[in-house]
């Protein structure tokens, strides 16, 4: 299901879109020096040579591979939950059509609605900790409860996390994919997507439908997650991951960016860190978040109490909050004999409240 194009002019515009050379910013100008898709494909070349594209696109357009995958999408689109966004569509979400570079088409699969809802992105570390994913399903499950969709990148780590948290509270979310939507990557999050589409959700990509996984596209697909969404939440992230790809291209955006803090000795909140120096909002509930989108809040039904709680501190909880440590680490710093430690230390993992990994205690959101 598309928007009212004549056969003619959407099968041009799959055409041109399958042409791996020619960008959103490229499409945009070749589409505006002819008018419409249709007379740039049977444009001549010196024409598209004039425009600054590359001879390997003109070649291309015309060709029998071009022409199958433009029929494959266009077969694809007969399904009743599948569906082409144009930027030039009044069903284009608002917020992403504000970019300068937003996606020309936008290829969506479950409800093309969620993407029009209040939108706040949770992203982070693919080797979250335990805590980190905690924390990501906790946000999330009182962030789409209070009525936000919550919108991530499907791929492992804190984005699985923030979708499954949505999904457990009932609510929307939507995933942003890095590949086709034919492509479902990492493939472990088939069944993810699965029920993100079936539960009300969508997954979105601007993708041509059978693109493979390809490293340049994932930093690429940051700028959809932060420009569909009012906010970004960092939950745990190092310096060099994508999710500070993603934080950065929201500042730009003009969104709102929150980061979760963490201990000075886990590598995972450094990233986060970093972001607060740069001025991100620190974030240690979701009043935190609200607090910067109260314009929203007559929009989107926010319950009392919403956040993520905690039982009441245990003395050796509260040390591993500030910081992971191993048994013996705890017992001098807690006093407590090493047996006794050990004993605690069991009781509150059967409870959920710690995990040991790496032969750190850590401490479970």
């Amino acid at each position: 299901m598309t928007s009212n194009l004549s056969p003619a002019e959407l099968e041009a515009r799959l055409r041109l879109h399958s042409l791996p050379e020619l960008g959103p910013v490229r499409l945009r100008r070749l589409i505006a020096a002819f008018g419409d898709a249709a007379a740039a494909l049977s444009a001549p070349a010196g024409a598209w040579r004039a425009l600054g594209l590359p001879a390997t696109s003109c070649e291309a357009r015309r060709s029998a591979e071009t022409r199958e995958r433009a029929a494959a999408t266009l077969r694809w689109l007969e399904a009743a939950d599948q569906y082409l966004l144009m930027w030039d569509d009044p069903a284009y979400p608002a917020l992403l059509a504000e970019l300068p570079d937003a996606p020309p088409l936008l290829f969506v699969a479950g409800d093309p609605q969620a993407l029009e809802r209040p939108q706040l992105a949770i992203v982070g570390s693919r080797r979250a900790s335990r805590p980190g994913l905690d924390n990501a399903l906790a946000f999330a499950r009182s962030l789409a409860g209070g009525g936000f969709v919550i919108t991530s990148g499907l791929a492992l780590g804190i984005d699985g996390a923030a979708h499954q948290g949505a999904l457990e509270a009932g609510g929307t979310t939507v995933a942003v994919l890095g590949t086709g939507l034919e492509r479902i990557y990492p493939a472990r999050h088939g069944e993810l997507a699965r029920q993100i589409r079936e539960r009300g959700g969508a997954l979105v990509s601007e993708l041509p439908l059978d693109c493979p996984p390809q490293a340049a596209n994932f930093p690429r697909r940051n700028r959809i997650i932060s420009g569909l969404s009012l906010g970004v939440l960092v939950v745990e992230a190092s310096p060099s991951s994508g999710s500070l790809i993603t934080a950065r291209l929201a500042m730009e955006q003009g969104r709102e960016v929150y980061a979760l803090p963490g201990s000075i000795h886990h590598p995972g909140a450094r990233g986060c860190h970093q972001l607060i120096r740069e001025g991100a909002t620190l974030v240690e509930s979701v009043e935190h978040i609200l607090e910067g989108l109260r314009g929203w809040q007559q929009l989107v039904p926010v319950p009392e109490n919403l956040g993520p709680s905690r039982p009441a501190e245990h003395p050796l909880v509260a040390l591993l909050h500030a910081a992971p440590a191993s048994s013996e680490a705890l017992a001098e710093r807690s006093g407590w004999p090493l047996p006794e430690v050990l004993a605690a230390l069991t009781e509150l993992e059967l409870d959920g409240r710690v995990v040991c990994e790496g032969g750190l205690w850590l401490a479970r959101a």
